[in-house]
């Protein structure tokens, strides 16, 4: 997937567990994994609002785009 999300920084940066950042932002721990995984296929807005607040960050922090062939390209 041409996106990727660097959940994995930003709480190494904040000291901070998989499992306090979800009770903070309010989502399972299992939802935070697929999204830190980037196996996520949408985030929602309040979500990644959410993740910005309690990290302190904006939301280029946590997603960036990755040249490269996007999933099922060709396809259709």
């Amino acid at each position: 997937m041409p996106i990727a999300v660097d959940i994995d920084v930003m709480l190494a940066r904040r000291k901070m567990s998989v499992g306090e950042l979800a009770d903070r932002v309010g989502i399972t721990p299992a939802n935070l994994a697929v999204l830190k995984n980037g196996r996520a296929k949408a985030v929602r807005f309040a979500t990644l609002a959410a993740l910005c607040e309690v990290l302190e960050c904006q939301p280029g922090d946590l997603l960036r785009w990755e040249a490269g062939e996007a999933e099922g390209a060709g396809d259709g």
